[in-house]
């Protein structure tokens, strides 16, 4: 059963920044797709299905290491 998770990403201002933050959330374990809605000079909505629950450090570790911020 696959689990959908909507995270929001502040920073990202195009396409390089959304393959940079997609690269990395799905290699983490059990993540099967990334949707990111790209908004101009705010916060980005990233939605992650995944096959499993995804831990959170792991995803704030992954847009962190990508050059971006989650917003909590």
């Amino acid at each position: 059963m696959s689990e959908t998770t909507t995270i929001q990403v502040a920073g990202m201002t195009c396409g390089h920044c959304v393959s940079a933050v997609t690269e990395e959330l799905t290699q983490l374990p059990g993540v099967t797709d990334v949707s990111i809605d790209l908004v101009a000079g705010g916060t980005s909505p990233v939605t992650v299905t995944s096959e499993q629950p995804l831990d959170g450090t792991a995803v704030a570790a992954a847009v962190d290491e990508a050059g971006y911020e989650l917003v909590r």
